[in-house]
Parts: structure tokens; C-alpha cells; sequence
């Protein structure tokens, strides 16, 4: 009943006109997800651009185009695997579901794992520092957060747990048919305010500002303290995955807080150990050598 009440007066999520898809032509359905990782990629590869034309650069700008492709596959692969093996480890007795990408279900955390392990070979092939190019990398990666969680927010997906608050919204079909719908916490746009805008700027500070960018790791430590930190916290107010109700994931700490745990951690000891990484830095392409 104060659930109930608690969603009197409150916008509904009906009413703002969202919807999943963008359009739909015959057989063919563009959705706003879709769209999300397009528009990641390719401002993400932009800026990358522009990363890699200051001073002592990891890689050329010729090497960006397979970067984007690897770690597209990265992505991809590490982002549906993750979600198979800590969300929705029934898949695995479907395996044709796991294919079934358009029906939903990425792990971020396996996304990182995907890209990451990308990178690696990718570096490996083009003989090129793996760890500098992370850092250069973990710069763009909030870009795709951001219109991530907003498509989850279009997508009227992974809401939050009920709350009385201004700007609390009813969202459709989070509680059994018949039962009152609560006002829910917004927790779409928290994220993408701290993994995708607060995320960006922490990183654009240190690159830009200060020399990080000349401690390898620094910058990879820094992603992944920050989105560690602020996933953690979101979670707070993010209601917990239905397939995880009545166990330790849901009444405790939630699967996403345990993922979380490993970047913080990860996080901290990169940033500690930055320093005593720093070395003279010799750009792959043009520019001066930078002590």
C-alpha cells in the first residue's frame, strides 16, 4: 500500500513516449540499443583520434581502424559470455539462446574481460604496449556507458528500487500483473550520469591536466576504481535481478557489487604502482620523446 501511494503523483514512464525501437521496416527493426553501441564506437574511435595525436602516443593513428575492430569483438563477445556466466548460467543447457543477441542480456564486467583480453592481442601482433594502450582505451569506454544506460532507460529497463522522491518514476510491468506499480528510483540515468559524464570528465581531467597518461596504468586504474566505485554505489538503489530473488544476490550484496569488487581493488594497486612504471616515452609516430 505505500509502495502504491508512493507512486501517486509521480511520472509515469508510459507517458513520457519511449519505446524500444526506433523504427521498423518489414522484418527489419532498428532499436535504440543497437544505436547506443553504434554511436559508443564511433565516438569513442573520434576521440581516440584524438588522444593518439598528442605527445608520446602508445600506437599510430593507423593502428586505430584494428583497434576498433578488435575491441568491437571484444565487446561483443566478452559482454554475452559474461552475461551467460554470471547472470543466466541456464543458458548454457539452450546454447542456441546465447546467439539470440536482439533478445537482450550484456554483462559489462565481461565486456571489460572481452576487451581487455582484445587488447592484449592486438598489442601482441603489432608489437605496441598493451597496458598503454588500455589507458587510452579505458578514456573512451564512457562514452558507450552513457548512451548504454540511457537505452537501458528508453528500454524501460533495470530500474531502481521503490521510492517516494520527486523524480521518482512508475515504470511498466515491475511487479505482478494486478499489483499497484510503484514509483521507482531512476537508477538508467544515475548510471549514466557516473559511468558515462562524472566518468568522463574524471578522465579527461587526468589526461589532459597532469602527465598519467605517461604512468602506464594510471589511467586504466583510474576507469576502473571510478566505475567500480560508482556501479557499487548504484547498485544501492537498483533493484536487484529477478533470476538472483531470495538468495544472497538480492537480500545482501547484489552479483553486480561482487564484480565490482576485483576493479576496485585492480584499480588501487594500478595507481600505486604508476609511478614506479613511468618511463621515457617514445612516440610510435611523429612528435618528441617525452621524458
Amino acid at each position: 500500500m505505500i509502495a502504491a501511494a508512493a507512486a501517486a503523483g509521480h511520472i509515469r514512464f508510459e507517458d513520457l513516449g519511449l519505446h524500444p525501437d526506433v523504427f521498423s521496416i518489414g522484418f527489419f527493426t532498428l532499436r535504440w540499443y543497437s544505436l547506443a553501441y553504434i554511436a559508443g564506437i564511433v565516438i569513442g574511435w573520434w576521440y581516440l583520434l584524438k588522444l593518439l595525436d598528442q605527445p608520446g602516443a602508445p600506437m599510430a593513428r593507423r593502428h586505430a581502424d584494428d583497434l576498433v575492430f578488435y575491441a568491437t569483438l571484444g565487446i561483443i563477445l566478452g559482454g554475452r559470455v559474461g552475461y551467460v556466466l554470471f547472470y543466466a548460467p541456464d543458458m548454457i543447457l539452450h546454447p542456441l539462446r546465447i546467439f539470440r543477441l536482439w533478445d537482450g542480456g550484456m554483462s559489462f564486467h565481461g565486456g571489460v574481460i572481452g576487451t581487455s583480453l582484445a587488447i592484449i592481442l592486438f598489442a601482441r601482433k603489432n608489437g605496441l604496449n598493451w597496458l598503454r594502450i588500455h589507458d587510452y582505451v579505458a578514456c573512451v569506454v564512457p562514452f558507450g556507458l552513457f548512451f548504454g544506460r540511457l537505452a537501458n532507460f528508453v528500454n524501460g529497463e533495470l530500474w531502481g528500487k521503490p521510492a517516494n522522491l520527486p523524480w521518482a518514476i512508475v515504470f511498466d510491468r515491475t511487479v505482478p500483473t494486478g499489483v499497484p506499480e510503484p514509483a521507482r528510483h531512476p537508477s538508467q540515468l544515475y548510471e549514466a550520469g557516473l559511468e558515462g559524464i562524472a566518468l568522463f570528465t574524471l578522465l579527461w581531467f587526468f589526461f589532459w591536466r597532469t602527465n598519467a597518461r605517461y604512468q602506464p596504468g594510471k589511467l586504466t586504474g583510474l576507469f576502473l576504481l571510478g566505475y567500480g566505485l560508482a556501479r557499487f554505489t548504484v547498485e544501492f538503489f537498483r533493484e536487484p535481478d529477478s533470476q538472483f530473488a531470495g538468495t544472497i544476490f538480492a537480500t545482501t550484496i547484489h552479483m553486480g557489487q561482487v564484480l565490482c569488487l576485483p576493479m576496485i581493488a585492480g584499480g588501487l594497486y594500478l595507481i600505486a604502482t604508476a609511478p614506479r612504471r613511468r618511463e621515457r616515452v617514445e612516440p610510435i609516430a611523429g612528435g618528441t620523446s617525452v621524458a
